[in-house]
């Protein structure tokens, strides 16, 4: 969740921040530690940072618990996580979210949610539960609590949320018109919290808190906070009060490194869902990785890969785009919204779309490209950002249609490749 944001926000802007003005002493020696575990960074290579929120409120007032609705229950798990991979040239960033529910193996404690491994073996158990599901080394750590976020955004001096629709949330408490608001911390937080005005609700919130984390970086790197000697000095305070990180972390180190990084080379995406309605044996509804596509992913950031593929050579009769393919998504499933929900990521990239639609059954497992005879080439292409669904071809079509599944509706971004989420840098993310 927004604690994961706000330590990514703290870590990322705080290393550019720190670099910047040659102060990483001062942050090496003031960040609070914790033991997690980690590898530690070598001097050289790729590096991956896990950074998790925990649900931790102590410093809010009692006016702040009540107007975000948090309470004052400090919770004993984790909340999403985010894996943060550096190149090993240190030209780009991956951000990858692991949603909280994400159905996982948990060393010593069999099946769980990813989240509950923060409370059965604090930081260190978390690492080796991110280690074993991914297949990666996780060098360093980086904790954040619900009041640090507040105050970061407050020392950047707000920031901007685009808003598609007017929100009225009585859980997170976020209260907002259309349009773009320059907001304080504490909305920011309400902001990140929100997960009840959307269909896919944590799934949908992490990407509302990808694009907040987005244009958080984009306006501390380009404002000028980093320039101004008051303004930095009040981030620096609130950013090191935000996070804690691993014993091992070498802040100066890594702030030197990071120096050269661009918000426009920081991608964002989420690890591949092949379930998003799973009902585990204990009766809890968690999701599910996409196995191969989710090892894809990861064996990408491991052999240091860019996750985007470079777009691939167009091959004779390929001319085909998605503004030529009209589409009709139905919702096969009990999932509220999916079909608008799926109709707007198809909108976004390209294809004419006719969405809100209700299939005549909704226990539709399998995601299913349908096609009238001759459009083979076009269901391919809707296949090709749907890789989880399956093509059937189907006589007396007028055009292409999709009836969504509990399995399989994921939109992914065409520039990724088949099996990876769709993903987006800084740049795309930011409110313009």
């Amino acid at each position: 969740m927004l604690l994961t944001l706000g330590g990514t926000m703290s870590s990322l802007v705080l290393l550019f921040a720190a670099g910047a003005w040659g102060l990483t002493s001062y942050v090496n020696d003031s960040v609070g530690r914790v033991n997690a575990g980690t590898a530690g960074a070598a001097s050289s290579g790729p590096l991956n940072v896990l950074l998790a929120g925990v649900d931790l409120r102590s410093g809010l007032t009692p006016r702040q618990q009540a107007q975000l609705h948090v309470g004052h229950d400090v919770s004993s798990n984790s909340d999403t996580m985010m894996l943060i991979h550096v190149s090993g040239d240190r030209s780009r960033v991956t951000v990858v979210s692991l949603p909280r529910d994400s159905w996982v193996q948990i060393p010593g404690h069999g099946m769980s949610k990813i989240n509950a491994a923060f409370g059965l073996g604090g930081p260190n158990l978390m690492v080796k539960t991110v280690e074993q599901n991914t297949g990666l080394t996780i060098n360093d750590f980086i904790q954040v609590n619900f009041l640090g976020f507040i105050k970061v955004i407050d020392a950047l001096g707000g920031v901007n949320v685009c808003m598609p629709q007017a929100v009225s949330d009585p859980y997170s408490g976020l209260d907002l018109t259309a349009g773009v608001h320059h907001v304080d911390g504490l909305t920011a937080l309400e902001y990140a919290r929100d997960r009840h005005s959307f269909a896919l609700s944590d799934l949908a919130r992490i990407q509302d808190q990808q694009r907040l984390l987005a244009s958080l970086l984009s306006e501390a790197i380009s404002s000028g906070t980093l320039a101004n000697p008051v303004k930095l000095s009040g981030f620096l305070r609130a950013a090191v009060a935000a996070v804690k990180v691993d014993q091992t972390l070498n802040v100066s180190a890594l702030a030197d490194q990071l120096r050269g990084i661009s918000s426009g080379a920081v991608r964002f995406m989420t690890v591949p869902l092949a379930n998003l309605n799973y009902q585990t044996s204990t009766g809890q509804s968690a999701v599910l990785w996409d196995a191969t596509a989710a090892r894809t992913l990861f064996t990408k950031l491991k052999d240091d890969q860019p996750v985007a593929k470079p777009a691939a050579s167009r091959k004779k009769g390929a001319s085909l785009r998605p503004s030529q393919v009209p589409l009709d998504v139905y919702n096969g499933t009990l999932i509220g919204g999916l079909s608008a929900g799926t109709g707007t990521d198809l909108s976004q990239l390209g294809f004419p779309v006719t969405a809100g639609l209700t299939w005549t059954r909704q226990d539709i497992l399998q995601t299913v490209i349908e096609y009238p005879p001759g459009h083979h080439a076009a269901a391919q292409l809707v296949r090709h950002v749907m890789p989880g669904a399956t093509l059937h071809q189907v006589s007396g079509l007028a055009k292409i249609r999709i009836v969504l599944g509990s399995n399989g509706h994921t939109v992914n971004s065409p520039a990724t490749g088949q099996g990876s989420s769709t993903s987006k840098t800084a740049a795309q993310y930011a409110c313009k």
